[in-house]
Formats: C-alpha cells, sequence, structure tokens
C-alpha cells in the first residue's frame, strides 16, 4: 500500500505581540480623547497672571470661581453669595479641612474678589488661596 507523503499539520496559534500592541493603542487612544473632551469643573476664566506664582500645598480643597459677569461657582455649581456661605460651612462640617481655591477671572472687580473672601472666612475657613498663572 502506498502512502503519500503528508506533511504534520501545524497546530494553529495566537500571536500575543500584535494584540499586546493594538490594545496598548487604543489605550492611550481613549485616554487622550477623555483628557480633552471632558471639561473641567465650572466656567473658564482667564487667571490673572504674576511673574512668581508658588505651589501651594493644599489637602481638601474648593474652588470658587469668580467671573467678570459677577457669577459664583463652587465647584462647578452656582451660587449666591448666602448660598456660598451655606455651602461651605456644610463643606466645612464634614469633618474634613477645607482649603479654599479663588479662581477669579483676570477682568473681575476686586470688590467682587473682596466679598467671595469675606464670604469664605465667615463660613469659618481661613485658608484661602488666588489662583494665578505664570508670565
Amino acid at each position: 500500500m502506498l502512502f503519500w507523503h503528508e506533511e504534520p499539520r501545524r497546530k494553529a496559534r495566537i500571536e500575543i505581540i500584535p494584540m499586546i500592541d493594538v490594545m496598548m493603542f487604543l489605550l492611550v487612544f481613549f485616554v487622550l480623547i477623555s483628557l480633552h473632551v471632558i471639561p473641567a469643573l465650572g466656567v473658564k476664566t482667564q487667571l490673572p497672571s504674576t511673574s512668581k506664582p508658588e505651589k501651594l500645598d493644599v489637602r481638601t480643597h474648593a474652588v470658587v470661581t469668580v467671573t467678570k459677569a459677577g457669577q459664583i461657582q463652587l465647584d462647578g455649581v452656582d451660587y449666591s453669595l448666602p448660598g456660598l456661605q451655606t455651602a461651605l460651612i456644610k463643606l466645612k462640617q464634614s469633618g474634613k479641612d477645607v482649603d479654599v481655591v479663588v479662581n477669579s477671572d483676570r477682568d473681575a472687580s476686586v470688590q467682587q474678589l473682596v466679598d467671595v473672601m469675606d464670604t469664605v472666612k465667615a463660613a469659618g475657613i481661613s485658608s484661602v488661596a488666588i489662583a494665578s498663572s505664570r508670565k
């Protein structure tokens, strides 16, 4: 009986290195897209600039945004001055030390900034910083 010479069958292999490359590409793609698609909390402001900004070590911080139109926000939620004080008192009563960062537009009035800082201090928070950008 004559047998044809058959080559041994090769087992199928799953190539893992190209699959890892594709997964890394997808991971980088989604991270970069999510950074640009998800907006930051609050309205956009043009920060005042300074020649020597200091890095602030904050523990738990709340961001108060003041726009040139007079709008006041705490962590992206609109408030009036009395409402801001109430919200800050509730935040302070949560038991954590709270630092407040005032993110004020460079064209906002000084009186508006002073009113916000007075409201923060009236809420019992003594650690207040004003955000600025480097010139």
